[in-house]
C-alpha cells in the first residue's frame, strides 16, 4: 500500500500507508494525526487542511481547480509555492513516499 509522510511544524514525522483513491486528508484524521483538521470533510470550504508538498512531488499532482486556488488564499498559515488542500490530494501508486509539511496553524 503507498506511504505518505506527514511532518509536523516541530518536524516530526508520522508515515502513513494510504489507499489508492483516499484522500491524504482523509487518512491524517482516521488515524488522528494532530494538525490536519478536515473541519468541512473534504468539499473545500475551511482549508484546515493546509499541507506544502515537497518539491519532488509537485509534478506528479494534477493542478489545483479554481476553488482550491480560492481556499488557498484564505489559510490561517501563508500559502507556500507547494501549498495544496490535502482534501484534494488522492492517494496513487504514483505519489507512494510523498511528504507534506503540515502548515501551522491550521486555525
Amino acid at each position: 500500500m503507498p506511504r505518505v509522510i506527514y511532518i509536523h511544524p516541530n518536524g516530526e514525522r508520522d508515515e502513513v500507508e494510504v489507499a489508492n483513491g483516499q484522500s491524504l486528508m482523509l487518512a491524517a484524521t482516521a488515524n488522528d494525526l494532530n494538525g490536519i483538521v478536515g473541519d468541512c470533510g473534504g468539499v473545500m470550504s475551511c482549508a484546515t487542511c493546509h499541507v506544502i508538498v515537497d518539491d519532488a512531488f509537485t509534478a506528479l499532482l494534477p493542478p489545483p481547480v479554481d476553488t482550491e486556488h480560492q481556499m488557498l488564499d484564505y489559510t490561517a498559515a501563508p500559502r507556500e509555492a507547494g501549498s495544496r488542500l490535502s482534501c484534494q490530494i488522492v492517494m496513487t501508486d504514483a505519489l507512494d513516499g510523498i511528504a507534506v509539511r503540515i502548515a501551522d496553524p491550521q486555525l
